[in-house]
């Protein structure tokens, strides 16, 4: 397959194949699954926890270990995408992720649901990457930034997900019942799928990954003939072909933007130092996890504070499902909104929506003010996970591929760290001040923005495009 690489002789397509478009829907409807899976099960977590008879700090831990099983696993991602393609391992650990949903939703002990939600957690990052690897891929082929579309399908999924468990929660549907069908349902959505992703190898979008191989940090690499003229594509572990990191250096630690300009005009890429990379890579992976410290809140503890201010288990499921719907309208808006005033405006915004929102419903507590606190956290960090995983993909210094799988493997720690954390706050003073851990991230996605991207010059490309 040519490489819709951007060069004088062959212009970049800019109106999208019936295939891509497939592809494109095929992608879609597998991050619908993802987002409905565990959605399902969350609403069920205070039955669960009532029923093992668990404190909040023993339950805390029991979920902890779903994002510690995607520290485990997920740095094998990228081989088994490798060896077996992104799709194939999307559809598959989709279908298997079901069964290990139901199996954590059945545990009669701590710990067995400790247990399933490990092999959950390690099946979820799986997916996560293969599907967001593929995502990459039909992006590059679109030639403009599509990748926040495929998260709002997502936040579609959980709404879903949330309300059908929030449903068979209040209806008193067994669990075994109600989770044993949404992963029948997921499996055959992700089965119909998968004729409708793209073909051949990861390579596919693009020539081979050795543009990028040797960059070390501080190198300054030369690139080979006609570089000036055409960006040079390098095929990531992850699916997705990048141009090489001629400009692509983000906020902190970067070079100006006359100097990335000249550096491209006479072929060559500028690398960071190793401070200054490992620095942005840090920065980026706080972003990131902060997003994951929201959304765990609403995962895992909006159901449990709302039950504690007198909601019942319907309205109760209704934080997580505010969080995730007002997320999902974040999601909708996020290529606009970032198109228009950049990444950094965005993200700073987002933080503040976390830290206002959130501090106000937490200062006065009520079931509708928690309710639409969640909803303003949610659409806060609509943005921050595409943006970090955007912004290391195209991080100069790293081998193509290796700043998105770093960020998308340590954000994890901020699934990992928030359950106990706000568990063991919760049981020595409160849940609600275990939930101030949301508007602390929130401060601190304002305060690191500055690493991620500026407002565009109208008409340039997107990065990674």
């Amino acid at each position: 397959m040519t490489s819709p690489t951007t060069s004088p002789a062959a212009p970049a397509r800019t109106v999208p194949t019936r295939e891509d478009r497939r592809a494109r829907l095929g992608v879609a409807l597998l991050f619908f699954t993802n987002g409905a899976l565990i959605a399902n099960l969350l609403p069920r977590y205070p039955a669960i926890k009532d029923g093992l008879e668990l404190s909040n700090a023993d339950f805390g831990l029991a979920v902890a270990a779903m994002p510690v099983g995607a520290l485990v696993a997920g740095l094998g991602a990228g081989w088994l995408i490798r060896r077996l393609r992104s799709s194939r391992v999307a559809v598959v650990g989709t279908v298997v992720t079901g069964v290990a949903v139901l199996l954590a939703g059945i545990a009669p002990v701590g710990g067995l649901l400790a247990a399933g939600f490990l092999l959950a957690g390690a099946l979820d990052a799986i997916v996560d990457v293969s599907q967001n690897s593929h995502g990459l891929r039909v992006q590059y082929r679109y030639r403009r930034s599509i990748l926040n579309s495929f998260h709002a399908v997502w936040s579609i999924g959980a709404v879903l997900g949330g309300l059908m468990g929030g449903a068979a929660a209040g209806l008193g549907i067994p669990i075994v019942w109600h989770l044993g069908a949404s992963a029948l349902i997921c499996a055959v959505v992700a089965l119909v799928a998968y004729p409708l992703l793209l073909a051949g190898p990861e390579s596919a979008e693009g020539p081979s990954e050795t543009a990028d191989a040797a960059v070390l940090p501080g190198d300054d690499v030369t690139a080979g003939a006609g570089a000036a003229a055409a960006p040079v594509a390098t095929d990531s572990p992850d699916g997705g072909a990048q141009e090489a990191r001629a400009g692509s250096a983000t906020g902190a630690g970067s070079v100006d933007d006359a100097t990335r300009a000249s550096s491209a005009r006479d072929g060559h890429r500028v690398s960071p130092g190793f401070v200054a990379k490992w620095g942005v890579l840090l920065a980026l992976v706080v972003i990131a996890s902060s997003g994951a410290v929201v959304e765990d809140a609403g995962s895992t503890w909006a159901a449990l504070y709302l039950g504690s201010l007198g909601a019942g288990v319907t309205v109760a499921a209704l934080g997580f499902v505010s969080l995730q719907g007002a997320q999902f309208v974040g999601r909708l808006l996020g290529d606009g909104m970032v198109d228009r005033f950049g990444q950094k405006a965005v993200a700073r915004a987002g933080g503040v929506f976390v830290a206002v929102g959130m501090g106000i419903a937490l200062a006065f507590p009520s079931v509708i003010g928690t309710i639409l606190g969640f909803a303003a956290a949610g659409f806060g960090v609509a943005t921050l996970i595409p943006a970090a995983m955007h912004a290391a993909d195209n991080l100069p210094g790293f081998r193509a591929g290796t700043g998105l799988t770093l960020v998308s493997w340590l954000l994890r720690l901020g699934f990992l760290a928030s359950p106990p954390v706000v568990g063991f706050v919760a049981d020595s003073a409160g849940l609600r001040y275990g939930l101030l851990l949301v508007p602390v991230v929130g401060v601190a996605v304002v305060l690191l923005a500055g690493v991620l991207e500026g407002r565009r010059a109208r008409g340039a490309a997107p990065r990674g495009s």
